[in-house]
């Protein structure tokens, strides 16, 4: 049975690295389908997807077992795929996580350990002097190497994505917000400031609102999206001599972010950062970018409270990062000693989207929802980049699942 212009198999609200990988990849399975992409920005992959670090990470953080890991190293394997058949840059270039003391050192193994169980190869513990045969300008009582870590340009990926998409006969429409979704026996209703139309299913990857649209489509959801904007500073031509690779610290165990460390870039030069505030604005980039309404939601959440409450001292050290250049500079001399202030400018900003529990956790997998007719992407953090084409694949088997079970099959 044909459908009508507005009636589609599949439309995907959002059209960012996730959504796009998820369209795509429904397009791999079923060709024959009709599949459309509604953005609300004027172009794809406005927001997280291109306002990154470019690092393409691998699996040595993340819990084994969970969502992140997994998808992290099978996404990590489709990516170099994709990479190198589209002709996209990449480089496996290698990072070290370091312990700038003593009791930091243990933190190492446990990240030796984890990224041994996900798989993982070349992990190695090193001493002072080899970790200045990688990075002669890092002070570390110890290092862990890891091979595999490297960098891309997500917004190309994402870009490549979407040319893909409508070559394959997908419909991308950007200039559309998508509002509400209602889900009746005939299909999905959606209304978009600019469109309405149907589609038999629906996947929702709204990255920063995507509590907002499953709330608003029906969905019994108790996490809440909180927008953490992330600063960059870049270091001068004559001081990129200092890195080399990626740097990173020892990640915080009190504290729910990497910290600050030095990048890379694939299209050149190496950036510092991000630190992680609160914004003010679900997309906050710039420090008095200010929308009191979801300022006043943030605020009166009582998960928001909570973490406020536990993680207060580095939340205001953030702070500090963010507004002064001395703080923040203070923070990569751990990694590297002789960087000045003078050593680097301000960059660009990201915000992150971090779901929250009520009891003041941040939620540390992937997050999907299934409601009648709909599968809700609520939470896809870092590595969900990295890990963006096995998420869609996971998206797919879920649509394909969904598909089969109205049928009866």
């Amino acid at each position: 049975m044909s459908l009508p212009d507005s009636a589609f198999d599949v439309a995907i609200a959002g059209g960012g690295i996730v959504g796009l990988a998820s369209a795509w990849q429904l397009l791999q399975r079923r060709p024959d389908w009709r599949v459309l992409v509604l953005e609300k920005e004027d172009r794809v992959a406005a927001h997280q997807s291109s306002r990154n670090s470019g690092v393409i990470h691998s699996g040595v953080y993340y819990r084994p077992g969970s969502l992140r890991a997994l998808n992290c190293r099978r996404g990590y394997g489709l990516l170099l795929d994709f990479c190198q058949q589209h002709g996209l840059p990449y480089e496996i270039c290698g990072k070290i996580i370091v312990a700038a003391t003593p009791e930091e050192r243990p933190a190492l193994d446990v990240l030796l350990e984890r990224g041994t169980a996900n798989g993982l190869t070349g992990l190695r513990l090193l001493g002072p002097e080899e970790t200045r045969e990688i990075e002669p300008h890092v002070r570390a009582v110890a290092a862990l190497h890891v091979p595999q870590a490297g960098i891309t340009d997500y917004g190309r990926v994402a870009q490549k994505l979407a040319a893909l998409i409508v070559q394959a006969g997908g419909v991308i429409r950007t200039d559309t917000r998508v509002r509400r979704l209602h889900a009746t026996p005939e299909g999905v209703r959606i209304e978009a400031d600019t469109w309405e139309g149907m589609a038999q299913r629906v996947v929702t990857c709204a990255g920063l609102y995507s509590d907002h649209l499953a709330l608003r489509s029906g969905a019994s959801l108790d996490v809440r999206i909180l927008p953490f904007r992330g600063e960059y500073y870049e270091l001068k031509p004559e001081r990129e001599h200092l890195v080399r690779h990626l740097i990173y610290p020892v990640p915080n165990p009190n504290f729910p972010f990497l910290g600050v460390h030095f990048t890379r870039m694939i299209t050149g030069g190496i950036e510092a950062g991000p630190n992680a505030v609160l914004a003010f604005r679900r997309e906050g980039y710039h420090r008095w970018d200010l929308h009191l309404g979801e300022l006043a939601e943030a605020l009166a959440f009582k998960g928001f409270q909570r973490l406020a409450r536990r993680y207060w001292r580095d939340g205001w050290a953030e702070m500090q990062r963010s507004f002064s250049k001395k703080h923040f500079v203070r923070a990569l001399q751990r990694l590297v000693p002789e960087l000045q202030p003078d050593d680097v400018v301000p960059a660009r900003s990201g915000v992150r989207a971090m779901a929250c529990t009520p009891e003041g956790q941040l939620h540390d997998d992937f997050l999907f929802v299934e409601t009648p007719r709909i599968l809700h992407v609520c939470n896809a953090p870092s590595p969900a980049a990295t890990a963006s084409l096995a998420i869609g694949e996971t998206v797919a088997e879920r649509v394909l699942k969904m598909t089969l079970a109205k049928q009866g099959k």
